[in-house]
């Protein structure tokens, strides 16, 4: 049973998070991947989440995947209870979830039925393919990814910020670039897509 909760704000929406896990958040630890952020020169988004998580109860434990090591990365994604991916350059984070194996992981512990929380690149990286994201994301900051396959937790390609500044322009772009390829799914930075028991809803 796949349980996601994806937004492109996690702060504007992050209110509804408690219903839809549908169980008490405080007390439970979130796996908190920063690593999407590394190579951004904006982090405020992230301390954000840190600090609306908190709120919620949930206590934050950090994983940057780029410098983890191999036994805290299987720790922390087996044994916390949720996972949150932030938003930052979705092809980095790519690369670092490869590279670390971080990918595996989650894919597995998702696959359990672990509730996964992505932000912007955290809910692009869940796509079957993220090439889709070039007009918004630099892929020049992954030199070592060789492919764009994501994970493939779902069947459809979200996109993040649509409408919103400082990526109108870029969103509509993928749009016309993509929309009669690929099942693409925008979202402004008020609305989240939901994913469960195979059922997908949008807010």
């Amino acid at each position: 049973m796949k349980k996601l909760f994806l937004t492109a704000s996690f702060s504007q929406v992050s209110k509804y998070l408690p219903e839809f896990a549908n169980e008490p958040l405080a007390g439970k630890r979130i796996t908190f991947i920063p690593t999407a952020n590394v190579p951004q020169s904006n982090h405020s988004y992230v301390e954000a989440a840190k600090a609306d998580l908190t709120e919620l109860g949930l206590i934050v434990d950090v994983l940057d995947v780029s410098s983890a090591s191999a036994f805290d990365i299987q720790r922390k994604l087996s044994d916390n209870d949720y996972i949150y991916v932030s938003g930052g350059n979705t092809f980095f984070l790519l690369q670092e979830l490869r590279l670390s194996g971080a990918d595996i992981r989650i894919i597995e512990q998702v696959n359990k039925g672990k509730l996964y929380i992505g932000e912007s690149a955290g809910s692009v990286i869940t796509s079957p393919d993220i090439a889709y994201l070039s007009a918004m994301d630099s892929m020049k900051k992954a030199p070592l990814l060789v492919d764009t396959q994501g994970l493939n937790l779902v069947d459809f390609y979200t996109l993040p910020h649509y409408t919103n500044v400082p990526f109108e322009a870029e969103a509509q772009q993928i749009i016309d670039n993509y929309a009669d390829k690929i099942n693409l799914q925008p979202i402004s930075n008020t609305q989240y897509i939901t994913v469960l028991d195979g059922v997908i809803t949008r807010s």
